[in-house]
């Protein structure tokens, strides 16, 4: 590992206090807002009981608190447990399902590297639909049941843990083998959309912190940071291989898992093509000191659009669809732009709008008429 050099400690240091200060109103924004998508489906009882909830939320934070992707998955796993009796995590890599880790089994280790069939019926649906379905025993992988036992109940879970609208893993739940277990689906669904969520979050800060050294070396070096490939960052769980498979075909466009012990240090894929470094520097004709004021202006620009992106995926998408973003997201963008403005509005920085060409071409994908009338830069 190369040494780090002060200034790397210092800009790394800086960016940390501020993400910091940041995390926990997002955590808790990101609870609140989960909890509103997924509360018609609760039903009556988890709602009106105080108790159901709070257990809920406590679950949802407990993922939250996690910093690593080992650490946030194996939150969820242990959260299954109040609204299941065995739970199951399976990467997908390839097309094929990898066990990660399972909890309940009377032989969970050996739910690590199972090879799940994803051609059963309903893997495949939860594969295809990328929606939670609910199936009989034999609609599962006739292996898997033989090797773990059926549930005493004729009915299973597979959730699709999502990134950026891919299937990543797998969910199994079950009520267990002994008769008296619980299988609560909205509840479950909520603690795997939680997950998701909370894993972009956490590839965000790792990013951030990953491009404020990367930026702290090339100011040093006068060079610009060096380019990296989309796929090193669109694949948050690349590093995932399992044993099983001898030869895995290359499918860059697919999610995979990566290894349980790594850190998530990825971004989605919209912030990968961000973040990426231009062939050529495009402050090279600026004073250093000039060029790196204006890099990280770029950088916070990118970060607070992604963030809206993050928050918003619905109204994006039909934002985009209806050509009218700047409409339903005004609140977002505004707060954004006086937040962007109030750092470097009044440094070297304020001659180019960086916000605007972020908007333009992050959130409206390089096609300002999605912003609709009212936008005005």
């Amino acid at each position: 590992m190369a040494h780090k050099t002060p200034i790397d400690q210092i800009v790394e240091k800086a960016v940390s206090q501020v993400l910091e200060g940041h995390v926990p109103e997002l955590r808790k924004e990101l609870v609140r807002r989960v909890l509103e998508e997924v509360q018609p489906h609760l039903g009556g009882t988890a709602v009106s009981a105080g108790s159901g909830a709070a257990d809920l939320l406590n679950a949802v934070s407990a993922i939250h608190a996690g910093t690593t992707q080992k650490e946030i998955l194996r939150a969820l796993l242990e959260s299954t447990a109040a609204y299941s009796g065995r739970a199951a995590l399976f990467v997908i890599k390839s097309g094929s399902a990898t066990g990660w880790q399972g909890r309940g089994f009377d032989n969970s280790e050996d739910v690590k590297d199972f090879s799940l069939d994803v051609s059963s019926r309903a893997p495949g649906r939860a594969l295809q639909s990328r929606a939670v379905v609910s199936a009989g025993v034999s609609e599962m992988d006739p292996r898997f049941i033989s090797q773990f036992g059926a549930p005493a109940e004729d009915s299973v879970l597979v959730l699709p843990l999502r990134l950026k609208d891919k299937v990543a893993a797998l969910v199994y739940c079950d009520a267990g083998t002994a008769g008296s277990g619980k299988l609560e689906a909205a509840a479950l669904e909520l603690l795997v959309a939680a997950t998701s969520a909370w894993l972009e979050v956490a590839s965000l800060r790792k990013q951030a912190l990953k491009e404020g050294a990367a930026e702290a070396g090339a100011s040093d070096k006068f060079e610009a940071p060096p380019v990296q490939t989309v796929s090193s960052f669109s694949d948050p769980f690349a590093g995932h291989a399992p044993k099983h498979a001898a030869t895995p075909p290359v499918a860059v466009e697919e999610p995979a898992m990566a290894e349980a012990t790594a850190e998530v240090v990825s971004v989605p894929m919209a912030m990968a093509a961000a973040a990426a470094a231009p062939a050529t520097d495009a402050f090279a004709h600026m004073s250093p000191e000039d060029a790196e004021v204006h890099r990280k202006a770029q950088r916070f620009a990118r970060l607070l659009m992604d963030e809206i992106k993050l928050y918003n995926q619905a109204k994006v998408a039909e934002g985009r669809k209806h050509k009218d973003l700047y409409d339903r997201l005004k609140e977002d963008i505004d707060k954004s732009r006086s937040t962007y403005q109030k750092r470097y509005g009044n440094t070297v920085a304020a001659s180019v709008d960086y916000l605007s060409n972020e908007l333009i071409r992050s959130l409206a994908e390089d096609d300002a008429s999605l912003l609709g009338p009212n936008f005005h830069r």
